[in-house]
């Protein structure tokens, strides 16, 4: 009896043993052979492996660019180096010199709306004036005097002058020997006389151009007086009448001196509704360009 019970612990201790031996190495072979992530992964977890990762919506997308070049493209651009402006060269034309060449110059320069008035052959304070101005805006050294940098700038950007320009006579203009107006003698005044139907363009008492003009009818009639330029309008066109008045220069409400294509093309058959009407369109357009907001307007009966 005690034999028997011997033997049958022994066959279960045995089996026992056999048993836990197959099952360890089945979980052996598994972790080797891959199953499952937690038999792979023998390392413990940590704090920060553990925590859940953020979601597509709250992630931002690291940017794609090395650091030192995300570094350059948000650097301030340098600020950029003024233009330096060449030295002037020797003197060909300065004050003082008398000849033809000073009377050429200043028509080039009156060309181009630096030099007002007539051409002489004196380089006095209006033909030094004109140059500096003219050496400023082309960003050429501003000595008064004109160089070969000056010239050769200034001979690009005109023409040739006429013998009429040198002589300081314009396609369009007319002569008149009637009187000025003594208000006409002082400053710079556009002088509109009635009787002979001109406007003349005088600064300091000198006549620097002459142009033929009309007026209003009986019912619209320019009136008379001296008045001073209040605006002036390049390309105007009336709001009363829709007709254009370009190179207007007014004086009184809406009356003005412009050029009238109708009196171009009608001549003294028609009438204005009271402004000046100039016909030389050239001659116009130059004496818009002379004429400042303040000149005078003195219109008369000689």
């Amino acid at each position: 009896m005690g034999a028997g019970v011997n033997r049958v612990a022994n066959a279960a201790m045995i089996l026992g043993v056999l048993l836990g031996t197959s099952a360890l190495g089945y979980g052996v072979a598994r972790a080797s052979a891959g199953h499952g992530a937690a038999a792979a992964n023998t390392t413990p977890r940590t704090a920060a492996s553990q925590r859940p990762h953020p979601t597509p919506s709250t992630t931002t997308a690291p940017s794609t660019a090395p650091e030192p070049v995300r570094r350059q493209l948000t650097a301030p651009l340098p600020a950029a180096r003024p233009k330096a402006t060449p030295p002037p060269g020797p003197r060909i034309l300065a004050p003082g010199d008398h000849s033809a060449k000073v009377r050429d110059v200043q028509s080039r320069l009156r060309q181009i709306a630096w030099y007002f008035g007539n051409v002489d052959d004196d380089y006095g304070p209006s033909t030094t004036a004109a140059v500096k101005g003219f050496q400023k805006k082309r960003e050429i050294a501003v000595t008064g005097y004109v160089d070969q940098r000056t010239l050769n700038r200034l001979a690009a950007m005109t023409r040739t002058p006429t013998a009429e320009e040198l002589a300081n006579r314009f396609p369009g203009d007319v002569s008149t020997k009637a009187p000025l107006d003594p208000r006409c003698l002082t400053g710079r005044a556009m002088c509109v006389d009635k009787s002979s139907s001109t406007v003349r363009w005088v600064v300091g008492g000198k006549v620097q151009r002459t142009m033929a003009v009309r007026f209003g009818s009986s019912y619209t009639p320019t009136r008379e007086g001296l008045f001073y330029v209040g605006w002036k309008s390049r390309d105007h066109v009336s709001k009363l009448y829709d007709t254009p008045m370009p190179f207007a220069m007014f004086f009184s409400g809406g009356q003005a001196v412009h050029y009238s294509p109708d009196f171009a093309a009608r001549g003294y058959s028609g009438a204005s509704h009271g402004c000046v009407n100039v016909r030389d369109r050239a001659g116009v357009e130059w004496l818009f360009d002379q004429v400042t907001i303040g000149d005078q307007v003195v219109i008369y009966w000689s």
